[in-house]
C-alpha cells in the first residue's frame, strides 16, 4: 500500500562445508516466504600442518569471504531492512582466536565488512586426528553424547597433548559460526547454543554446563570453552552497520545446522526427516517432556540431539553421504587421468547418474562407510557379490546409491521407525536434489510416502527461528 513503510526482513546465513548461503525471508499472508537467497561455494579446504592426511581443516579468511561475497550479492534496499540476523553451521568444530583482535572492520562498496585477523584455521567434523587409542585415554564425559574425533574438545585435548603452544596463541574458541556472532556483536567472551555446546563433547544437556570438573583435573584450558544458551535466544545486536544492514540489528545465538535444517521443514511429529547432502542423517522428533539417558551407548547409531524449547531430535547420523559419491566420482576422474584422458568431474557426475538410471537392479552389495561411522569407526566400506555381469559404471553407481541409503536405514531401522509413529519422510539435502536414483532407492526401502522439500535448508531454518 502507497505511504505503508516495508515489512523489516529477516536474514539466514548457513556457513556449510562446502557453501555458505544467505537467505532474506520476509512476512506474507501465507507466513514467512524467501524473498532472496545466494550461495557462494567456500573452497575453503587446506591442509592441516599438524595433523597431516588425518587432519580436516578449512581457511577462515575464505568462508568469511564467500559470506561477504553472498551479502554483496543480496538486494541493498532489502538489506536495510533487515531487523535480525539467524546464524546456523556446522557444528563439531572448532576455530580459535583471540578477542581483542578476532577481526579487522574494513569498509568496501556495500558498506563496513569485517574480515579475520588473529584467527586459526577451522578444525571441521571430518577431522580424523583424534584415534580410538588417543579417545581412550581422555576422561569420561558427563553427557549423553558420545566423544568422537572431530568434536571441538576432542580437538582441544589433541593440541593440549600434541601441540601445546599452539593453544597459547589464542584466548577464545567456538564453531565457525559462534566466531561470525562474536565478531558481529564484538562479545567479549563468545555465546554458543545448547545445541554446539552438545556436538562438541563434554556438555551435560540435562543441567546446561559444561562438565568443567572433569575437565580441570586433566589440565584442559576451560577458559577457552564459550557461555551457553538457549537456542532461540539473542546473542546481542551488530556492532556496526554491515554490508548495508543497520547498526542495532538482533543476532540470535549461533545455532546447529542440523537443528535448522530440520526445523525448516518439520511440522507434524509424525514426520521423519531424511537428509543427503555432504554427510546423510535421519531424524524424527521425540515426544515432548524425552529426557535422553545420562550415559550414551556407544555401540548405539541413534543419538539425541537438543533442538527448540528443551526438545530432542533422536538422530541416525551418518558420516557417509553425499561425500562417498564425490570420493567415487573423484576416483573415475583420477583413473581417466592416470589412462591419459581429462574428463571434468561435473561430466562424470552426470554420466554416472545417468548410466544407473538405465539400470534398475543391481547385484553388487556396496557397504559405503567409506569415511567409517562414529559408533564403528573402524568399519570401512566393502563390495561384495561381485559378477562379471555387474561390473558397468550404471550397476556399481546404482549399487553405490543403495548402499548409502540402506547403510541409514541399518541405523534406524523401518520397524523402530513405525514404533516412533513415523507416518511420512521429507527428503531434503543437495544429494538428494540433485540424483534421481538416490531418491529411487529412498523409495525403495523405506516403506512410506516420501515428499521432497525444495526450500529445506538451514539457512531458511535459521531465519524462521528469529
Amino acid at each position: 500500500a502507497a505511504g505503508r513503510p516495508a515489512p523489516p526482513c529477516v536474514l539466514g546465513i548457513d556457513l556449510g562445508t562446502t557453501s555458505v548461503k544467505a537467505v532474506l525471508l520476509i512476512g506474507a499472508e501465507q507466513g514467512q516466504v524467501v524473498a532472496e537467497s545466494c550461495s557462494r561455494e567456500t573452497q575453503a579446504h587446506t591442509n592441516s600442518l599438524e595433523a597431516g592426511p588425518q587432519g580436516m581443516e578449512q581457511n577462515v579468511w575464505r568462508i568469511i569471504g564467500a559470506l561477504n561475497e553472498c551479502l554483496a550479492a543480496l538486494p541493498q534496499q532489502q538489506l536495510q531492512r533487515v531487523s535480525h540476523i539467524g546464524i546456523s553451521g556446522q557444528m563439531h568444530g572448532v576455530v580459535f582466536w583471540k578477542r581483542d583482535k578476532g577481526c579487522k572492520w574494513t569498509e568496501c562498496p556495500t558498506g563496513p565488512t569485517f574480515e579475520p585477523e588473529e584467527v586459526s584455521h577451522l578444525i571441521t567434523w571430518q577431522d580424523g586426528r583424534c584415534s580410538p587409542t588417543f579417545l581412550s585415554f581422555l576422561p569420561l564425559p558427563q553427557s549423553h553424547i558420545s566423544l568422537a574425533t572431530g568434536f571441538g574438545c576432542a580437538t582441544v585435548y589433541w593440541y593440549l597433548k600434541k601441540s601445546p603452544d599452539f593453544l597459547k596463541s589464542y584466548d577464545a574458541a567456538g564453531t565457525i559460526h559462534d566466531y561470525v556472532v562474536a565478531m558481529l556483536c564484538d562479545l567479549k567472551k563468545p555465546l554458543m547454543s545448547v545445541q554446539n555446546a552438545a556436538s562438541w563433547g563434554y556438555f551435560n544437556s540435562r543441567n546446561k554446563s559444561w562438565n568443567t570438573d572433569i575437565l580441570k583435573k586433566s589440565g584442559f584450558p576451560v577458559h577457552l570453552l564459550p557461555e551457553v544458551g538457549d537456542p532461540g535466544s539473542i546473542a546481542g545486536r551488530t556492532m556496526c552497520a554491515w554490508h548495508g544492514i543497520p547498526k542495532g540489528a538482533k543476532v540470535g545465538i549461533a545455532l546447529g545446522d542440523f537443528q535448522c535444517s530440520v526445523y525448516s521443514c518439520l511440522t507434524e511429529r509424525s514426520d521423519a526427516v531424511l537428509n543427503l547432502s555432504t554427510s546423510a542423517q535421519l531424524t524424527v522428533s521425540m515426544p515432548q517432556g524425552f529426557q535422553p539417558p545420562e550415559t550414551p551407548d556407544p555401540s548405539s547409531a541413534v543419538t539425541y540431539f537438543p533442538y527448540f524449547n528443551g526438545d530432542y531430535l533422536a538422530v541416525a547420523a551418518s558420516l557417509n553421504g553425499g561425500n562417498v559419491l564425490a570420493t567415487f566420482v573423484g576416483m573415475v576422474a583420477q583413473w581417466t587421468e592416470e589412462l591419459g584422458l581429462q574428463v571434468q568431474e561435473s561430466d562424470i557426475y552426470t554420466k554416472i547418474i545417468k548410466a544407473a538410471l538405465a539400470q534398475n537392479d543391481s547385484k553388487l552389495s556396496i557397504h559405503p562407510t567409506v569415511f567409517g561411522e562414529r559408533h564403528i569407526p573402524e568399519q570401512l566400506a566393502s563390495v561384495t557379490h561381485i559378477a562379471v555381469s555387474d561390473l558397468s559404471l550404471g550397476h556399481v553407481t546404482r549399487a553405490l546409491c543403495r548402499g548409502i541409503v540402506e547403510n541409514l536405514c541399518s541405523m534406524l531401522p523401518v520397524q523402530r521407525l513405525m514404533e516412533m509413529g513415523v507416518r511420512r519422510i521429507l527428503g531434503s539435502g543437495s544429494a538428494l536434489a540433485r540424483n534421481e536414483v538416490l531418491r529411487q532407492e529412498v523409495e525403495r526401502i523405506f516403506p512410506f510416502p516420501v515428499v521432497y522439500g525444495k526450500d529445506v535448508d538451514a539457512a531458511v531454518g535459521a531465519a524462521m527461528v528469529m
